[in-house]
C-alpha cells in the first residue's frame, strides 16, 4: 500500500485549517502590512521544495508555499471584512 496520497491530503487540510485562524490573528494584530511575511514564507517554501528529493516533503513544502501566497490575497479580504462588520476590530488600531 502506498500512502502518500493520505499523507499529502492530510497534510494539505492541515495547512489550510492552520492558516484560516493564523490569517483573522495577523490582520487583527498587525493589519495588512504583514502581506510581506506570507510573501517572504511562501517564496522559500516554493524554492527549498525545488531542491527536495523527497516527494511527499516536496509537495508538503509547495502546498505551504501556496497556501502563504493564497493568504496574501486573503488577509486584504480578512481587512474587508473587518471592515464591513463581520469580524471584530481590534481597538488599538485606527482604520
Amino acid at each position: 500500500m502506498f500512502f502518500s496520497g493520505i499523507i499529502l491530503g492530510a497534510a494539505a487540510f492541515l495547512t489550510i485549517g492552520i492558516f484560516h485562524p493564523l490569517v483573522i490573528k495577523a490582520e487583527y494584530y498587525f493589519g495588512v502590512r504583514v502581506w510581506w511575511a506570507f510573501l517572504a514564507v511562501g517564496l522559500a517554501a516554493v524554492g527549498v521544495s525545488l531542491f527536495i528529493e523527497n516527494i511527499i516533503v516536496s509537495s508538503i513544502l509547495g502546498v505551504l508555499g501556496f497556501s502563504c501566497f493564497w493568504s496574501i490575497k486573503e488577509i486584504f479580504e480578512q481587512r474587508r471584512r473587518v471592515l464591513d462588520g463581520r469580524f471584530p476590530r481590534n481597538p488599538k488600531r485606527k482604520y
